[in-house]
């Protein structure tokens, strides 16, 4: 095992678990990244893979099927799949935060029905706040709910869906005006389930296609368009009771996603160290390897310097979140190291490669186009800073 972001006090299941990953990395994910990627080619083999080794339910409590494994075990699943390929550990995280939000906030009927199905991957979660109009600026949601006797009837058009189409059920956030003093007690989330595939997927709810990106290819990112879905008021996370409580429950499964984008950032970081430290000790220059050169040597010292300050980040945000503790500033600074060193370690180990990082033939070319995403997914670093700066000025209120 590399000396890099080892994690210190795991269980022996927690090893296992994380050894096998690691292996599946190695011999089933690396060797085909390159290929799938550039073709955005859907990784069924991988998929099914990862569904015989139980991935999909890693966090989803025994009693319904699942391995009821920590948010510390998911981060670090999640940074050993991102080492392999950025868009595997995509196609888990959306489910899994969908699962976390049911184990915690659903109703007993909602966990009974989607947990056991969700734990065998043969259900799948996709996640829903963002609209064309609106990114980090949550309030700003149009989509809405409308009462109609026991139902709702819910319209809008929602944005980047990763696992949009292939999903089975999407925790959907719109407005239900309830009357509350805030806009965030205005909304609530839904439990829209539907066929996987692109188009109409149910009644009034299509997913129109895939959008076409720069990176984080292979997994899909959609739209989502709502005409006329009708529900049951079971629909709601939790149940009717829970109307109002949509922008609350979200944020929860957001601090689980920032955490999950920081392990994605680790291991991104990590493969790219790899690629530069060995591709520096195999090239020569002016008589001998490029790790002999202290400007190159140094650049491997920081990499490896960041690498460990991020990996402890996400490692603590994680431990607090198991640990039943508020951690909305430590999963903040956590995603935003992490994903600000991503890209500078990525870009050094491309430096590293000189011309030939330039080439499709090598692999830190996609890290440079998987890296730019991290910046933005599951909030920007300006708004990372937004959160650690109020929570910190509450903390030290004069």
């Amino acid at each position: 095992m590399a000396r890099l972001a080892q994690t210190p006090g795991l269980t022996d299941v927690q090893r296992s678990i994380l050894e096998t990953v690691r292996e599946f990395a190695d011999k089933e994910i690396i060797p085909h990244a390159q290929r799938l990627e550039h073709a955005d080619e859907y990784p069924t083999a991988i998929l099914d893979g990862m569904r015989e080794m139980g991935l999909f339910g890693l966090t989803i409590d025994e009693e319904y099927g699942g391995l009821g494994e920590s948010l510390l075990t998911y981060a670090l699943v999640v940074e050993e799949l991102s080492r392999g390929w950025m868009s595997i550990s995509g196609i888990v995280n959306t489910h899994f935060i969908v699962a976390y939000l049911i184990s915690q906030h659903g109703s007993a009927e909602q966990k009974a029905s989607l947990l056991p199905r969700m734990a065998t991957g043969e259900v799948r979660g996709a996640f829903s706040m963002s609209e064309p109009e609106c990114g980090s600026d949550v309030s700003a949601i149009k989509s809405r709910a409308v009462r109609d006797g026991d139902r709702f009837v819910l319209n809008g058009q929602k944005m980047w869906l990763t696992n949009g189409a292939y999903s089975s059920v999407v925790a959907t956030l719109v407005r239900t005006d309830t009357g509350a003093d805030s806009v965030y007690g205005n909304m609530s989330t839904f439990l829209l389930e539907k066929e996987p595939g692109f188009g109409e997927t149910a009644p009034g709810l299509t997913i129109p296609g895939k959008i076409d990106k720069m990176g984080y290819k292979g997994v899909e990112t959609t739209e989502m368009v709502l005409d006329g879905v009708t529900v049951p008021e079971s629909a709601i996370l939790g149940g009717a009771g829970k109307v109002g409580r949509g922008f609350y429950q979200m944020m929860d499964g957001i601090e689980v996603g920032r955490v999950n984008v920081a392990a994605r950032a680790c291991g991104i970081s990590v493969r790219a160290f790899e690629l530069a430290v060995a591709y520096a000790q195999q090239r020569r220059t002016f008589g001998q390897p490029l790790a002999k050169h202290q400007a190159i040597a140094f650049k491997l010292a920081e990499m490896g310097t960041k690498i460990e300050a991020a990996h402890a980040l996400m490692v603590n945000a994680a431990r607090l979140k198991d640990a039943g503790q508020r951690n909305d500033v430590e999963a903040g600074m956590a995603k935003l190291l992490a994903s600000e060193y991503c890209a500078e370690v990525v870009q050094e180990a491309f430096r590293i490669h000189g011309g030939y990082g330039y080439s499709k033939e090598y692999e830190i070319e996609r890290l440079m186009r998987e890296a730019p995403f991290l910046l933005i997914g599951e909030g920007t670093s300006e708004i990372q800073k937004t959160i650690i700066s109020r929570g910190l000025l509450k903390e030290y209120k004069l």
